[in-house]
């Protein structure tokens, strides 16, 4: 399968996601997306700005909402240490997200975990929860 074939069917599964959620992917949000999963791995907001001027000059704030729209429904994560963004595979699987960050290559390999249990303290909601890992990935450890 190509780059375009997985994109757009990333996208047409993003699309059935977020009409049985009741959400609006909206075209700017639509693009966003498109670019996080072009782009294979972490993408800082800027550079998805800057790939968007080109066609409709987007500002900041813009570029922000749709990628906590994103993150929201499940379609992004936030690499907190990067303080990038990438598009989330397993939109539709629950429990959390473990993300592995090669420290060597830059790589970010996603996972998710069934949701358990867990030690969550008393009347704490949780909205989102990512587990990142620091090392180096079998390419870069030989």
């Amino acid at each position: 399968m190509t780059l375009a074939q997985s994109t757009s069917k990333a996208l047409a599964q993003a699309e059935k996601l977020c009409s049985r959620k009741g959400l609006s992917l909206t075209p700017m949000r639509r693009r966003v997306l498109e670019l996080l999963l072009d782009a294979g791995g972490p993408v800082k907001a800027y550079d998805l700005l800057s790939s968007l001027k080109p066609g409709g000059g987007a500002q900041p704030p813009t570029v922000y909402r749709a990628l906590d729209f994103l993150t929201a429904a499940g379609l992004a994560h936030k690499v907190e240490a990067l303080n990038a963004y990438m598009a989330c595979v397993h939109g539709e699987e629950s429990g959390g997200a473990e993300l592995f960050i090669c420290e060597g290559c830059g790589t970010v390999e996603e996972r998710h975990v069934d949701e358990g249990p867990g030690e969550v303290p008393a009347g704490f909601h949780v909205d989102r929860s990512v587990i990142e890992h620091y090392g180096r990935c079998a390419a870069c450890a030989r």
